[in-house]
């Protein structure tokens, strides 16, 4: 599959405040429709801070890669390895925490793009699989893993303020 020409750069300390930036614009602009004004502030206050930006980013088990176009920032791929892993910590696998990508380019690839990143990472450290969790009424998402032959295995609650939302947990055997 030929995609799109953008680049990819692994996210430095210097680019925190536009990670910051694009992830709380893409949070919002992809759930601001699902959830109450509140929760989504309260998640979105807690979640997306310098000092928790920062941390992810210094953390050695987790890292961010830059999806751009023309130099512009049009998307973000969050991996985690080992103790970074949310639920399942199995060193025979990594974990994409977030793939986000800027509305208007929503449909243009940036996705794949930034998926094969992970999938190039979990082939060359000889993984034996990828797995993520995505929200269950976030369709096209799921039918984008499923495309990718990513299966449902489990299920977990992911809190947005005060609203519990179950997201399929997807695994992918490299």
């Amino acid at each position: 599959m030929q995609l799109p020409n953008y680049q990819l750069s692994k996210v430095s300390l210097d680019e925190r405040d536009a990670l910051l930036e694009i992830s709380k614009n893409t949070f919002i602009t992809f759930f601001i429709e699902y959830n109450t004004a509140d929760n989504l502030n309260d998640y979105v206050s807690k979640a997306f801070t310098p000092d928790k930006i920062l941390s992810e980013i210094k953390n050695p088990d987790s890292v961010f890669y830059f999806a751009k176009h023309n130099n512009q920032i049009i998307g973000y791929l969050k991996v985690n390895f080992a103790a970074a892993q949310t639920e399942l910590k199995d060193a025979t696998s990594i974990e994409i925490e977030r793939i986000y990508v800027i509305e208007e380019f929503i449909g243009k690839k940036v996705g794949q793009f930034l998926f094969n990143k992970a999938l190039e990472m979990a082939k060359n450290w000889e993984l034996k699989y990828i797995w993520l969790g995505v929200w269950e009424h976030n369709v096209r998402a799921i039918r984008f893993y499923e495309k990718l032959n990513f299966v449902k295995f489990d299920t977990h609650i992911f809190k947005i303020g005060n609203d519990e939302q179950t997201d399929y947990l997807m695994k992918l055997k490299v």
